[in-house]
């Protein structure tokens, strides 16, 4: 059975910044058939539940990864050491779990993919990839951003 690595609050799991979780029936659809390992990051790399909100600041997750970015709380406190620690987590879990493939959360500055949240914390995206979607693309894996998000 193909497995595909599933952000954590899109399976029910109350692990998002906030506290909540993301689940919806278009993500049950999404992975229906399939062997899911859901993971979450960001508590993985040490960070609880709920959380200050957190942006990447000088770029996206692969300039987190190349050291010329970082992630930054609202309140300026830097978690760019816990956002990569979680990513590697999250690709030793994929590995681990024969995953191809990974269904994340969009815009997060984890699992974003495509587009994540610019770093002024207004709500406004610019291009690019959080932490973990980056790592996960590096190595291989096809990541997607999760649909109806």
């Amino acid at each position: 059975m193909e497995a595909v690595l599933v952000s954590a609050c899109l399976r029910g799991v109350p692990c998002r910044y906030d506290g909540r979780d993301k689940a919806s029936s278009e993500i049950d659809e999404a992975v229906a058939g399939r062997a899911v390992v859901s993971f979450c990051p960001e508590v993985a790399g040490g960070l609880a539940t709920p959380r200050r909100p957190a942006e990447l600041v000088g770029g996206d997750g692969h300039d987190v990864l190349d050291g010329t970015a970082r992630v930054v709380e609202d309140t300026g406190r830097d978690v760019t050491a816990e956002f990569v620690a979680g990513a590697h987590r999250a690709l030793a879990a994929a590995r681990h779990g024969g995953c191809a493939e990974a269904l994340l959360m969009p815009r997060s500055p984890s699992c974003g993919r495509g587009a994540v949240y610019d770093g002024s914390f207004a709500g406004e995206t610019v291009s690019g990839d959080g932490v973990t979607a980056a790592l996960l693309e590096r190595h291989g894996i096809t990541v997607r951003a999760a649909p109806g998000v």
